[in-house]
């Protein structure tokens, strides 16, 4: 992969990581951390608690998806620093562009990604 394509696609990933810490801290109401975010227990009104349970379920869900998406990220732009982005992490083949745009983090192509998810049905799918 030549420097230039390096570049563009460290470009990608930088403003999706950009983005991604924007919307947590606008979801957050700020630079909050996530305890000060959370919802309080005590102001729960009676009968809320299925809702409040819910919400927090939910908030748990986000918070872990984007905490993956960001390690996700971080390893991709370590890869582009290691030389190794854009090769697959199972054979050493040459991932398509079209592909790598379409998900930037991706680790394998797509021969390998099939066979890994058959191999694992319970992991997270990947484009």
């Amino acid at each position: 992969m030549t420097q230039a394509i390096s570049d563009t696609f460290a470009q990608q990933l930088q403003q999706m990581r950009a983005d991604l810490i924007a919307h947590l801290r606008q979801r957050r109401g700020g630079k909050v951390g996530r305890a000060q975010a959370a919802p309080d227990p005590h102001e729960v009104q009676s009968g809320d608690w299925n809702q409040f349970d819910s919400e927090r379920d939910l908030e748990q869900a986000l918070d872990e998806r984007e905490t993956a998406a960001l390690r996700d990220i971080d390893a991709a732009l370590q890869r582009i620093a290691d030389g190794t982005f854009g090769l697959c992490v199972d054979c050493g083949a040459e991932i398509p562009a079209a592909r790598l745009h379409a998900a930037p983090t991706t680790l394998r192509c797509l021969a390998c990604q099939q066979r890994y998810e058959r191999e694992h049905p319970t992991a997270a799918p990947s484009l």
